[in-house]
């Protein structure tokens, strides 16, 4: 009797559940598990994009190895007369002459000098007038009063020795992370720099600070007058640690690249006076409210700006970029990767403020850690490995400069 009656309670309830609506979702198998990145983009308007890979046969360039077991290089350039000029991040500025690394280095820094964690000799540019004046610049760590701090020094050269002509600029807050580093001369003839919040993310949106800001200076280190901030060399703000910075060859836009805090790294379109958000904003985030620094007593207030590429949950610590101005890869952007072990390939839309139509990866994992790269005079391209870094895989040869020289089309021959 009680089992029966037990049953037939059973029976009901089981009745009674079937008429209630469900709480939980049904899946419906005909659709895919993880969207297109097209998809995500409509759905979401998120800025990430999965780099797509290339296969090293599809590449049109020849692999050839210019130098090898250099010691971290962070930065080069290729002067007219050809030698290619580079910088070693434990104080050491080496050339290469006639397909050869001179074993004597130009110039060894000394004290204060100072080489810690990713700090020490970093950026490198050679002045546009180069072959009349022999000026060279660099960007390096050096210690004062136990604080790590980074400037900007013009050297000049001499018969393959480097000697100090001046300093620039002086005072750049470093620390063992995060000083950014990059020099690159602009189509308006000035100096360009990246540097980084030197670990305390509030100095970024700090406009009487240099830390988290790329900044602009005359050859002589004088200010510009037409820079957006009277008598600063600050161009543009809320930086976390950019390191790299290229031009698009025929609009002449200002682009840099940044490492995020978690992923999220970012490609920026850089706009003059322009807060880039840092640390109040990264990746895909927005703020209704702008920023607010205060100079010389007057608030000065601006929107953040979003990213027009950003590396969503992967990372990929973006460093070197160089647009490509010939051959089969014209007014494309190649980013250099370290985390990444690869060189990014983004295709930009010309016609819609140059936002990002596709990105593609090279070399993944074939060459390790990828610091920066850079286009020549005869259209090859140029690029270093920094697997010695202490936080690399060392391969056979490394770290190395390694040259992609354009394939011959026949088909037009």
């Amino acid at each position: 009797m009680n089992r029966a009656f037990i049953l037939l309670t059973g029976i009901i309830l089981l009745l009674l559940a079937g008429c209630r609506p469900t709480t939980e979702p049904v899946l419906d198998t005909s659709q895919p598990e993880t969207p297109s990145r097209s998809e995500q983009r409509d759905t979401s308007d998120s800025l990430a994009m999965e780099a797509v890979p290339v296969r090293e046969e599809e590449i049109p360039y020849t692999i050839e190895v210019v130098a090898e077991h250099l010691h971290i290089p962070w930065a080069l350039d290729i002067a007219e007369d050809g030698r290619i000029f580079l910088t070693e991040r434990p104080g050491q500025v080496r050339v290469i002459q006639d397909g050869k690394l001179r074993e004597e280095p130009l110039i060894s820094f000394p004290a204060p000098f100072v080489s810690k964690g990713e700090g020490g000799l970093l950026g490198l540019v050679l002045d546009p007038e180069f072959s009349r004046n022999h000026y060279l610049y660099v960007y390096h760590s050096y210690q004062e009063a136990g604080n790590v701090k980074n400037r900007v020094i013009r050297l000049v050269e001499r018969e393959n020795r480097l000697f100090v002509d001046s300093i620039l600029l002086d005072g750049i807050p470093g620390n063992v992370f995060h000083n950014g580093g990059r020099l690159k001369f602009g189509p308006d003839g000035y100096l360009y720099i990246t540097a980084g919040d030197a670990l305390d993310p509030n100095l970024a949106q700090d406009l009487n600070s240099l830390a988290g800001k790329i900044l602009r200076i005359r050859p002589d280190g004088t200010i510009p007058d037409d820079n957006p901030f009277a008598g600063s060399p600050v161009y543009s703000w809320g930086h976390r640690n950019p390191q790299g910075l290229s031009w698009h060859p025929e609009i002449q836009q200002l682009f840099s690249s940044e490492h995020g805090q978690s992923a999220h790294d970012e490609l920026n379109r850089l706009e003059a006076g322009a807060n880039y958000g840092w640390p109040v904003i990264e990746g895909d985030q927005q703020s209704s409210e702008p920023a607010v620094s205060v100079v010389d007593g007057v608030n000065v207030t601006k929107p953040l700006q979003r990213p027009v590429l950003h590396s969503g949950g992967t990372t990929w610590a973006p460093s070197g970029m160089t647009f490509v101005t010939r051959g089969p890869w014209k007014n494309q952007l190649l980013i250099a990767n370290l985390r990444g072990q690869q060189i990014l390939k983004v295709t930009l839309d010309p016609s819609s403020r140059n936002e990002v139509k596709q990105v593609e990866s090279l070399f993944r994992n074939r060459f390790g850690r990828i610091r920066t790269v850079m286009e020549g005079a005869d259209g090859s391209l140029y690029f270093v490995t920094n697997n010695r870094d202490g936080r690399g895989r060392e391969l056979n040869g490394d770290d190395r400069l390694i040259r992609l020289i354009p394939k011959r089309d026949e088909s037009k021959e």
